[in-house]
C-alpha cells in the first residue's frame, strides 16, 4: 500500500510499504526506534547514537550527525531515513531526499516531540506502541509540572559561552518543569553570552550540560567563583535535550 506522509517541515514523502531498512541520523530518534521494538529493521545509525548501547556496538555507523557518509548510507539501501532540521547537514539531507524517503523532524516544543513519536510509530507500523509511549510521557511530565519557579540558566557550550533561548526544546522543558529561563527573552535560539551577562542575570541555578560540550567539575568550580550565590548543577544533556523516548525518564533534577 502506497502512503504519503508529511514530515515536520511540511515535506511530503512516499512510502511504498512499511519500512524494513531504516537509517536514523538523530540520536534521540534512534533511541525511540529501539523503544518501539524495531531492532532488526534499523540498519544504520550515527556515532552519536549511544542509546541503546547494544545498538551503538552492533549497528552500522554512518558517521556523525553533520558529516555522515553518503556512500555508506547508499550501500545500506534504506527505505526510510530519519533526519532532523537542526541536527543534520541540510545539503546532504536534500541530496539523500532525491534518492530515498527522508522524514525530517523539527522539534522545539513538547507537543512537537509527542507528534514526532506518534508519526514515527505510524510510519513504521508501530502505532499502538507509539501511542502508549506518548501516554506514558504525558503521565511523566504531569508529575514534574507546576513547581515553584526557579530563575535558571542552562549552558550548552564553553568558550564561547552559549545558552538556550526561548525557541528551543530545552527551554520548553525548563518552562514545563518550573524553571524560569533567565535568557528566555533572547531572539537567538542559542545566544552567545559573556561572564558579565551571567553575573548581571544572577540566576538562582546554573545548569552545566554534559553535551554537546562536556562540562566538568573544574568548570563548576570556575562558575561558582563567578556566581558565589548561585547553585551550580551538572546536568545530563540527554535528559534535557533528547526529545524521543528519553522523555519517559525525564527528571528536572537530573
Amino acid at each position: 500500500m502506497i502512503r504519503e506522509m508529511t514530515d515536520q517541515c511540511q515535506r511530503t514523502l512516499v512510502l511504498s510499504s512499511i519500512p524494513q531498512r531504516i537509517v536514523s541520523l538523530v540520536p534521540s530518534q534512534t533511541e525511540l526506534l529501539h523503544t518501539l521494538g524495531l531492532d532488526e529493521r534499523v540498519v544504520g545509525i550515527t556515532r552519536f547514537c549511544t542509546h541503546p548501547e547494544v545498538w551503538y556496538r552492533s549497528k552500522t555507523r554512518v558517521g556523525g550527525t553533520k558529516d555522515f557518509d553518503l556512500e555508506k548510507i547508499r550501500s545500506l539501501n534504506p527505505d526510510l531515513i530519519l533526519a532532523n532540521k537542526e541536527e543534520n547537514d541540510r545539503e546532504k539531507i536534500e541530496q539523500l531526499a532525491t534518492e530515498f524517503p527522508v522524514w525530517i523532524s523539527d522539534v522545539r516544543t513538547i507537543e512537537q516531540a509527542v507528534q514526532m513519536i506518534l508519526e514515527v510509530g505510524k510510519m513504521t507500523g508501530q502505532q499502538a506502541e507509539s501511542e502508549h509511549i506518548a501516554m506514558q510521557i504525558g503521565t511523566r511530565l504531569k508529575l514534574v509540572s507546576g513547581q515553584k519557579p526557579i530563575r535558571a540558566a542552562y549552558l550548552i557550550w564553553n568558550k564561547p559561552l552559549m545558552t538556550v533561548g526561548h525557541d528551543t526544546f530545552i527551554h520548553a522543558l525548563m518552562e514545563h518543569a518550573g524553571y524560569e529561563n533567565v535568557f528566555g527573552s533572547s531572539t537567538w535560539r542559542y545566544p552567545i553570552i559573556t561572564s558579565e551577562d551571567l553575573q548581571m542575570a544572577q540566576p538562582d541555578l546554573l545548569m552545566l550540560s554534559s553535551e554537546p560540550f562536556p562540562f566538568q567539575s573544574s568548570h563548576k568550580e570556575d562558575f561558582q567563583r563567578l556566581l558565589p550565590e548561585t547553585e551550580i548543577r551538572m546536568v545530563d544533556g540527554r535528559n534535557w535535550s533528547w526529545y524521543g523516548s528519553a522523555l519517559l525518564e525525564f527528571d528536572p533534577l537530573k
